[in-house]
């Protein structure tokens, strides 16, 4: 009996050791797999540029990561997903909702290292602003941000804060950030308050009022601004005029020509296409003018640079496309010619590209979201930080996604298991026999 005994042991320690071995296993998978999941989780979740046909929203996460948004119109059902501005993994995130209809309210989760996230057990909910039947005229915030060392700090998050109304957008490669404000202000009132987030390269803010911000002045990671002293239109590319200067300036030819010997062309070259300052949605727009037949005209993008040459036709028409798409941001295109008498001429304008505006708007982001009718905020103020908690289940949708597990370590752990199970089996038979 002793002898049959010592098998049905071993059995029995074997069985133990193999279940309480794939017991640790799927502990350390799960801890492993909530320890990325929290690392990866969005903090600081925000709603802004809330649109008739659009909003967007920003959040960060501790350690570099992809993301995409699930939304719909329905809180347990949500067909739609949408990637990020950026498409290489980082801790600043920001997506824009596109297509979306007004006044509707939409629901939306956070996938986020290929996991989902959402507000609390529910997912987040927006409601989309009001179509405006004419839109309000825009106004322009323009400035940078560098790091501590004075280099330019691309894809961070630059918020703007008016009349308790959030927008957003990300700074470019080289640093530089433009923020159209859908709606009329008083740029004297009206104070912005900026605050820029830039993950672990550090955070800076500043206030100031819409006549000073065009641009504002270049803010660096870790230091605080007070701008609201500021004159207006300090340091700006995009000055606001203050006296009618023709398009042509003075002579520049390298001799001195009196008005007696002048003779001055009947017509002279312009640029119809793009006003002083004015906020352009295209990054490869068309320019457009007219003048003398047969002038030869060198124009040159002078931020970029883009540099084109153009023989006016005898239609008196002219037009250049450029061979590349141009950064967002402030630019300044350069048109130089000689006139009938000669004398070079030289007409410049400023212009700033932007991403595309939507209607004007009055929204509230806060923790619960509400858009009231343009020109009316009701207790409008800034939005409110939302904590995010993983979803309880993944919705199934159309859009290609990243695989979010793998069920081999499940299936290699059964059969180990059900191998056991056999194997002790046969040894407690075999000990009986």
């Amino acid at each position: 009996m002793k002898k049959n005994r010592i098998p049905t042991i071993v059995g029995f320690i074997l069985l133990i050791f193999g279940l309480a071995t794939g017991v640790i296993l799927v502990q350390n998978r799960a801890i492993f797999r909530l320890g990325a999941s929290s690392q990866s989780a969005p903090k600081n979740v925000r709603i802004t540029n809330i649109f008739s046909d659009s909003f967007s929203v920003t959040w960060v996460t501790d350690r570099q990561a992809s993301g995409f948004i699930k939304y719909g119109e329905e809180e347990n059902s949500l067909p739609g997903t949408q990637t990020e501005e950026s498409a290489t993994p980082g801790f600043i995130h920001s997506a824009k909702l596109l297509g979306l209809k007004p006044e509707i309210a939409y629901f939306f989760k956070i996938n986020s290292g290929e996991s989902d996230f959402d507000n609390n057990g529910i997912p987040w909910q927006q409601q989309t602003g009001q179509k405006a039947a004419v839109p309000a005229k825009a106004n322009l915030a323009s400035g940078s941000v560098l790091t501590p060392s004075g280099s330019p700090s691309p894809n961070s998050l630059v918020y703007l804060t008016i009349n308790g109304i959030l927008l957003s957008t990300l700074t470019s490669q080289n640093g530089s950030w433009v923020i159209s404000i859908p709606f009329d202000i008083d740029p004297r009132l009206s104070l912005l308050e900026i605050s820029v987030q830039a993950g672990p390269d550090g955070v800076s803010s500043a206030q100031i009022y819409p006549q000073s911000a065009k641009p504002v002045p270049a803010m660096i990671l870790g230091q605080v601004y007070d701008f609201k002293n500021l004159p207006p239109s300090q340091n700006s590319d995009v000055p606001e005029a203050k006296i009618e200067i023709p398009d042509e300036s003075l002579p520049s030819s390298g001799f001195n020509a009196t008005q007696n010997t002048s003779t001055p062309s009947a017509k002279t070259v312009t640029l119809e296409s793009v006003k002083e300052g004015e906020v352009i949605t295209s990054v490869q727009p068309e320019f457009l003018g007219q003048g003398p037949a047969g002038t030869t005209i060198n124009i040159t993008i002078e931020s970029d640079p883009i540099e084109g040459e153009v023989v006016i036709p005898k239609s008196g028409e002219w037009n250049w496309e450029i061979s590349k798409n141009l950064p967002e941001g402030i630019h300044k295109i350069t048109i130089v010619w000689k006139d009938a008498a000669g004398i070079t001429r030289t007409l410049t304008r400023n212009f700033v590209v932007a991403a595309s505006e939507g209607p004007a708007f009055v929204a509230t982001p806060s923790a619960t979201l509400m858009v009231h009718p343009e020109g009316s905020p009701r207790g409008a103020s800034p939005s409110a930080t939302l904590t995010p908690t993983p979803a309880a289940t993944v919705s199934a949708t159309p859009f290609p996604q990243p695989d979010s597990g793998s069920l081999t370590p499940t299936v290699l752990l059964s059969i180990m298991g059900i191998g056991l199970v056999a194997i002790s089996f046969l040894l407690w038979k075999k000990s009986y026999a």
